[in-house]
């Protein structure tokens, strides 16, 4: 009999669990998929670049986590609350709680079953296609790489299966509390308009406040550092509620007042029924905004971050190719470049130190990149150094104290960023060693051996990322070889851009597929707290239909409606996130880079939770038509 009760109640409200069961699909898919790519054991041993940013796929899963926690909650309150009336009907007719909340514990179970298994699937299909796409763009092999992964499916079904316990536990502690009467007669309680007074001013002055101290601390984010984080987060989040509870109200009874629109078609009713609902909403609303702005903001985020990986690598290297102790092949690579710079530059080598030519230097003076220097200009960063030096100059790895001679005296800013910052590309290289520079008569008479680098830019060196992996293969082969170092690190250009867009490529896919399931549970919260009150104005629909006024109008009205709750998040959400890009204007060159992307996303998913939030409630407020 329970089971047939059951299965009644999920067939009549099968659109409600359909939305629900996407919702927790997404979710399941993408925490499954976050699972794969940080647990693959044999795949991360295999490759150090997938190892490197491991965490990201962690620190994604407990984010996603987090948030579904919450959503399945807020879901299943929601369709609690819509049976509540049907519930408190069984109590009547002589069923206990005990056995009602079997019911609900059947249906969340049954409920959670199907989302797992549908998710599992879906998220080894996604782990499968993303991990191909990941690994294409970082370059490496797929072997070892297992989309249908033991310890994932474990770990996903393990948390999810306690989740849906949980909430069922707590949906029959609800049950219990609840009288009969209070169950009957949930449907017949009425919303409240708010009152203007000075509390309401008060609240409304702090919420704008709140908001102009968030985006001021989000502007200047790298002067204020971590403190600027605390306010942007809290004064932000604290301005948005109080924006939605004090001026949100405020705008609708405007609406309804403003005589030109009020009296247009079925605007009346309209603009009534948000002066009744909007004070219910305003919390929910808040929530929903920056629900929009962390999802949007993830995505914009891990794209931004990702599209000014070159910018970052060319802020650290002016020059594209550093090689030491060049060999053919290096020069065939360079042969095959477009080279637009390529200088030479002889040195020797001994226990003591590394010893380079100052006539080959002076010859040809090499570009630097002037940041961290007395003479930096954000909008020209490159220049080439001065053409004087010293007769014999030594750089900051000597000692100052040490009495160096009446002509030997410290290596100039600019000459010692371009010895140490674009000549030297391991730190192998130079451990426990002073870089100098030296006349000829120097030079010959050090007993070190004799080495060149040869030091080239290029047109643009994203064309030729094979051609500088290899030399860089090369050049790892050769500090291995002399160090006896396990893979030395090079900081080539090219390590750099390297080691940089894997990171970013995770953060980029992390962001991408978290702020997805931030937004589609966001907007499912959202069309929840909308349906919720959707019975209590089905006596007014079918009214207004018993008087004669056309389904056409009540279908508008409904649109209307709707999308003025929708549309005020998303524009507080949205104003967030542009603003809130800000806070990495000082590590990112470009911060809202192919911003339009995330944006569009938003606004597809966003539109058809909207569509489909007005669907589900004309169906259930108007009445039906012979």
């Amino acid at each position: 009999m329970l089971l047939k009760l059951s299965l009644s109640s999920m067939r009549k409200m099968m659109k409600d669990y359909l939305v629900l069961l996407i919702g927790l699909v997404i979710s399941i898919t993408i925490f499954y998929m976050f699972q794969t790519l940080a647990l693959n054991g044999d795949f991360t041993k295999q490759n150090s670049v997938i190892s490197s940013i491991q965490l990201v796929f962690n620190v994604g899963s407990v984010l996603l986590a987090f948030i579904t926690f919450f959503y399945i909650f807020y879901a299943n309150s929601f369709l609690l609350s819509l049976r509540r009336k049907e519930l408190g009907m069984y109590m009547i007719l002589g069923a206990k709680k005990r056995k009602i909340s079997q019911i609900l514990f059947l249906e969340t179970l049954v409920l959670g079953i199907i989302s797992l298994v549908i998710g599992t699937i879906a998220g080894a299909g996604l782990a499968s296609g993303v991990g191909s796409l990941l690994m294409k763009q970082l370059d490496i092999s797929l072997e070892g790489y297992q989309p249908f992964y033991l310890p994932s499916i474990m770990m996903t079904c393990g948390f999810f299966l306690v989740l849906f316990l949980l909430t069922s536990s707590v949906n029959a502690i609800k049950l219990a509390r609840t009288t009969e009467l209070d169950l009957i007669r949930a449907e017949q309680q009425n919303d409240r308009v708010q009152r203007k007074g000075f509390a309401t001013v008060l609240l409304a002055l702090i919420g704008l406040a709140g908001l102009a101290a968030g985006y001021y601390a989000l502007v200047h984010m790298e002067e204020l550092r971590e403190i600027g984080l605390f306010i942007a987060a809290s004064a932000t989040t604290i301005g948005t509620y109080l924006i939605f509870i004090t001026l949100l109200p405020v705008f609708v009874n405007a609406l309804k007042k403003n005589r030109v629109w009020n009296e247009r078609k079925l605007n009346a009713f309209t603009f009534a029924q948000l002066r009744f609902r909007v004070n219910n909403l305003t919390k929910v609303l808040g929530t929903v905004a920056m629900l929009i702005a962390l999802g949007v903001g993830a995505m914009a985020g891990g794209m931004a971050f990702q599209k000014n990986v070159s910018l970052m690598a060319e802020m650290g290297k002016v020059y594209d190719v550093i090689i030491h102790k060049p060999v053919p092949a290096d020069y065939e690579a360079l042969k095959a470049m477009t080279v637009e710079e390529q200088n030479t530059y002889r040195y020797k080598v001994d226990d003591a130190g590394i010893y380079y030519l100052k006539d080959d230097l002076l010859a040809d003076p090499p570009l630097i990149n002037t940041i961290g220097l007395e003479d930096y200009d954000p909008d020209n960063r490159v220049k080439r150094v001065s053409t004087s030096l010293p007769s014999k100059v030594y750089s900051v790895y000597d000692h100052p104290e040490e009495n160096l001679g009446p002509d030997i005296e410290s290596m100039p800013p600019d000459w010692q960023e371009a010895v140490t910052g674009e000549f030297i590309n391991s730190y192998e290289m130079i451990n426990g060693k002073a870089v100098r520079i030296v006349d000829q008569t120097t030079y010959s008479g050090i007993q070190g051996e004799e080495r060149s680098v040869v030091l080239a830019k290029v047109d643009d060196f994203l064309k030729y990322k094979q051609e500088l992996k290899e030399i860089d293969e090369r050049q790892t082969r050769l500090y291995a070889d002399e160090t006896g170092a396990e893979g030395p690190q090079l900081y080539s250009k090219y390590t750099t851009y390297a080691s940089l867009y894997a990171f970013t490529s995770g953060t980029m896919f992390m962001g991408f597929f978290l702020g997805i399931a931030f937004l589609a549970m966001m907007a499912s919260c959202l069309m929840f707290k909308i349906l919720s009150g959707a019975t209590r104005d089905k006596d007014r629909y079918s009214m207004l239909r018993k008087i004669g006024v056309r389904q056409e109008w009540l279908v508008g009205s409904i649109y209307k409606e709707l999308f003025v709750v929708f549309v005020f998040p998303a524009l507080i959400g949205l104003v967030h996130v542009l603003v809130g890009m800000n806070m990495f204007s000082f590590i990112l060159e470009e911060p809202y880079v192919g911003i339009w992307v995330p944006i569009s996303i938003f606004l597809v998913i966003y539109t058809f939770y909207y569509w489909i939030t007005v669907q589900l409630y004309k169906g259930i407020v108007l009445p039906k038509e012979a």
